[in-house]
């Protein structure tokens, strides 16, 4: 399998090569070149699968520079109950009969869907720069959940080191007491004085200076990087077996998305032939990709428009992988996804697809829903009171969506992003309880905090990242 980048790079590289990449040199992101396909056989045969045997057939399909023996190795290691604490890895719950489940993705040690991909991201990065007799210095932006479960994973692995910038005071408590708290010598903690986008925007600008990126061996983490959004694809096919009992069968997902890269792994997942009928993208006040869905018109909105809300992870106006499903939707034209991606945003801070591409949209499954503050709330409360069910702010703005979205005799799955623990706040506004944690995480906001307050220019990130390589 090759991988080809979004905007015109038809040069075509191996899994290990855009592993440690992260964007392609023209600034695109990477695909391969076409999609594997899974016929029927292949899913009643995946469907007794333990969750590392599942993930292991489907890394296989996408990846064939690591021998087999190895790679399973790899992801035996990353995918046990001894790291997420039960051997579904991914148990889904229905709520009650509603036709409404909840897939967990967050069993991890960081508590959040993130870990689904950093543990093994974690382990990849080890094995090829341990091939390669290389160090990497990882650049992240995290909105939340992504800098603590890349710097958990990432954290005493040899020849890695992790700078994660991400937007001062505007993550929970919880959240920033998971990073900032570490003491290892090898993760670099930046708070950026703005928005998750200015982060963003940082790591871009850095990844496409080609020449301090490989000065600096700059590699990622983030989603624009192809290793951890083929690590999702897993768990979509894990919940397709969980909530269906043959592959006649249909089921559609509902993804709380801000940064596109969840939901763009389930649009992969149903390119391969997952069969799956609807992805329903659920945002929050931050709804660019809701307007793009409704009227075909992407618009990037900019940090005084970007409002901080009780879903802080979805914080997020400029949806990075949305250009990987955007490159599909135009029929892979590389030319016009930089036109658009690249040009039109650069000089208008938007773009509009035609009336025929918008119609086209509803070929590859996809619709959109929205959650406020209040909606917020009455979901976490009305979950809580109807089924028992405790859930998390980002995961009841998928679950308010797909209760206006489930259709009769189609499973709606929504994907967990987080533990209730991690936004307690407002868990509490809702119901009046108090979200239970992990003990070893006790008192966790009370620990000593290690990391750096910078305005968000790129020459401040680049100089502290060659003071801290020298």
């Amino acid at each position: 399998m090759k991988y080809i980048s979004t905007r015109g790079d038809k040069t075509e590289r191996a899994f290990c090569e855009i592993l440690l990449e992260g964007l392609a040199p023209d600034g695109g992101l990477y695909l391969p070149v076409a999609y594997p396909k899974v016929d029927a056989a292949t899913l009643a045969r995946w469907r007794s699968l333990s969750y590392a045997d599942l993930a292991f057939e489907i890394l296989s399909l996408y990846i064939d520079d690591i021998p087999a023996a190895d790679l399973r190795t790899l992801v035996g290691r990353a995918y046990n109950a001894e790291v997420f604490g039960t051997p579904e890895i991914v148990p889904v719950r229905r709520l009650g009969d509603s036709g409404v489940l909840v897939e967990a993705l967050s069993n991890g040690p960081t508590l959040a869907f993130k870990d689904m991909a950093m543990q093994l991201l974690g382990q990849l990065f080890e094995y090829e720069l341990g091939r390669r007799g290389e160090e990497l210095n990882i650049l992240g932006a995290t909105s939340g959940d992504t800098g603590s479960a890349a710097e958990y994973a990432m954290r005493g692995k040899k020849g890695v080191r992790v700078f994660m910038l991400s937007p001062a005071g505007r993550m929970s408590p919880f959240q920033q007491a998971q990073m900032y708290s570490l003491q290892d010598e090898n993760i670099h903690n930046i708070a950026v004085e703005g928005v998750f986008d200015d982060a963003q925007d940082i790591v871009k600008a850095v990844s496409n200076d080609l020449a301090f990126k490989r000065q600096y061996k700059i590699g990622t983490v983030n989603s624009i990087n192809w290793a951890r959004l083929l690590a999702q694809v897993v768990y979509y096919f894990a919940g397709y077996f969980q909530a269906t009992k043959s592959n006649d069968e249909r089921v559609s997902f509902t993804v709380p998305s801000g940064n596109f890269g969840n939901v763009c792994a389930g649009h992969v997942a149903r390119m391969m032939g997952l069969p799956v009928d609807k992805l329903v993208v659920a945002t929050n006040e931050n709804d660019v990709l809701d307007e793009f869905f409704r009227t075909g018109t992407y618009r990037v909105r900019g940090s005084a428009e970007t409002y901080e809300t009780s879903s802080p992870s979805m914080d997020i106006s400029k949806a990075s992988n949305f250009e990987r499903f955007v490159f599909d939707l135009l029929g892979r034209d590389g030319a016009r996804t930089k036109a658009l991606f690249g040009d039109a945003i650069a000089r208008d801070g938007a773009f509009s697809i035609t009336t025929d591409e918008h119609a086209a949209i509803a070929g590859y499954g996809f619709q959109s829903g929205r959650s406020t503050h209040a909606d917020r709330l009455d979901t976490i409360r009305s979950t809580y009171e109807r089924f028992g069910d405790l859930i998390d702010t980002h995961t009841a703005d998928g679950v308010k969506v797909a209760f206006e979205r489930v259709a009769a005799g189609v499973p709606m799955i929504v994907l967990e992003t987080a533990l209730p623990a991690k936004f307690a706040e407002t868990i509490r506004e809702a119901t009046g309880q108090e979200p239970g944690r992990p003990a070893k995480l006790d008192g966790i906001e009370a620990l000593p905090k290690r990391f750096t307050v910078m305005k968000p220019e790129t020459a401040l990130v680049k100089a502290y990242i060659e003071r801290h390589c020298a």
